[in-house]
């Protein structure tokens, strides 16, 4: 995917160079500061993006196989005297595991984002990596509660816990090792990259829990199939760790260190300096946070539970809803670089709160065409949301804070927006038995995200070199 999207561009901008014989040598500038119409896209370019992206799918894939597990089969297993008594009630936990997670990510971004600000952004990916991967496997072998009882969920949260954590210092490393490499005019479409390993990590579990349904059947799936899903991991996380070593470190932190400049404690140095940005950035991101996490997790539970539908073909329809998201985030990084990042996450968001309400009206029908049409129009705002966030954010914080600091508003958005968003829509159903009501607390989640954008203003153009 790299190669191909970016090689195109790197054969239209070769045909626009100018024939400089004859003049003065003049020193490359730094990487990431390098004028868009620079011959740009390197073989390290396209290692950067690749590592990006392929680390940040495997990561997601190993993150978003527990989600949507949640919703189908961990609920039964590990919440056992819940669900016989009360189905919904053990639902509601397993959903609640999912958001238990997120609660450890701020922890994860302020571990990871101070040593990827002092040590580099390299080694910390590297770690979030393996830490999710090994925690993902522990869980494809952990008893259930008819096994161990009371043992089972509690050493599930406790993996659930090194997940948050690891998620939390994953994104801000692989979005700044894009956006630092990148030339001033394409950061936005660099930054998307590990932005659409999530969608990418969402396409592959959900069609890693499709296949291994469709092998085994649903009575196995549900006794031990949903392990392989966790088990695969172990495979991913080798192939991620040996394409990330190959990649160099960003040539932000190398100017730091080379010059000495990179702060002896970021995190003291961004809550005194930075508060407000850290709160921006957490608010930008909510909406968003509210309607993936419906997407990634809640929609497939809520398929096959309340309206009946076949789990495999639930699966595949949020598949294909993951693949348009995969595009419409595409477009958002590139509409970036062209239209603004503040304008995009705008329009995103008018757009977000105008489809929240009527798309249950389609969703509500059973009726898989329709259902398609849903999630696949929700997945234009997504996109259009997430695209240019790596950029946006990245151009908020100095070097010497930048991982801490977009890190912390990235988890913290999280929290506040995609924690408890399944469990949150779950409780408003049951309670009120309408399901449109769950589009209104989307609608007022994209409000917040909306006011909370168009208080930022858009720096394009600036350096993300140390002073």
């Amino acid at each position: 995917i790299a190669s191909c999207l970016v090689g195109s561009e790197m054969c239209i901008r070769d045909s626009m160079q100018t024939d400089l014989s004859g003049q003065g040598a003049v020193a490359p500038a730094p990487l990431a500061d390098r004028p868009a119409a620079a011959p740009l896209v390197s073989v390290e370019d396209r290692k950067v993006l690749a590592a990006t992206l392929v680390g940040s799918a495997i990561e997601w894939y190993d993150y978003f196989i527990y989600v949507q597990a949640a919703g189908l089969v961990l609920g039964s297993l590990f919440f056992a005297p819940f669900a016989r008594e009360n189905p919904e009630l053990s639902l509601i936990l397993s959903f609640a595991t999912v958001g238990v997670a997120f609660l450890f990510r701020p922890l994860g971004a302020i571990v990871c984002g101070h040593l990827g600000d002092r040590y580099g952004r390299k080694r910390v990916l590297a770690a979030t990596l393996i830490l999710m991967g090994v925690s993902t496997a522990l869980i494809g072998v952990l008893p259930t509660y008819a096994q161990i009882g009371l043992w089972a969920p509690v050493i599930l949260v406790g993996l659930r816990v090194l997940q948050g954590f690891s998620a939390g210092g994953e994104w801000g490393g692989a979005a700044l090792m894009a956006v630092e490499h990148a030339p001033v005019g394409r950061r936005s479409l660099f930054g998307a990259f590990p932005q659409i390993g999530v969608p990418l990590g969402m396409i592959v579990a959900t069609g890693v829990l499709w296949c291994i349904t469709a092998l085994v059947g649903a009575d196995n799936f549900m006794a031990w199939g949903w392990r392989i899903s966790f088990l695969l991991s172990i495979a991913l996380i080798i192939v991620g760790v040996f394409i990330r070593r190959a990649v160099e470190e960003s040539p932000v932190f190398l100017q730091m260190r080379s010059r000495r400049s990179h702060s002896s404690a970021p995190l003291g140095t961004l809550l005194r300096q930075h508060p407000r940005q850290i709160a921006m950035t957490t608010l930008i991101f909510v909406g968003n946070s509210t309607a993936g996490y419906l997407l990634v997790g809640f929609f497939i539970s809520y398929g096959s539970r309340a309206l009946h539908m076949p789990a495999q073909q639930v699966l595949m329809i949020c598949t294909l809803a993951a693949a348009c998201w995969l595009g419409t985030t595409l477009l958002g990084g590139w509409l970036g670089d062209r239209i603004g990042r503040v304008r995009t996450f705008q329009v995103g968001y008018v757009l977000l709160a105008l489809w929240a309400i009527p798309m249950w009206w389609l969703i509500e029908s059973g009726n898989p065409a329709l259902f398609t049409l849903a999630l696949a129009v929700l997945s234009v705002p997504l996109g259009l949301t997430y695209g240019p966030q790596a950029a946006l954010y990245a151009e908020m914080f100095p070097a010497d804070v930048r991982y801490s600091g977009v890190s912390a508003g990235y988890a913290l958005g999280s929290i506040l927006g995609g924690a408890f968003a399944a469990m949150i829509a779950q409780s408003i159903i049951s309670a009120t038995g309408q399901s449109w009501l769950v589009g209104l607390y989307v609608v007022v989640m994209a409000a917040v995200s909306f006011i909370a954008v168009t208080l930022v203003k858009d720096k394009p153009g600036t350096t993300l070199h140390a002073d």
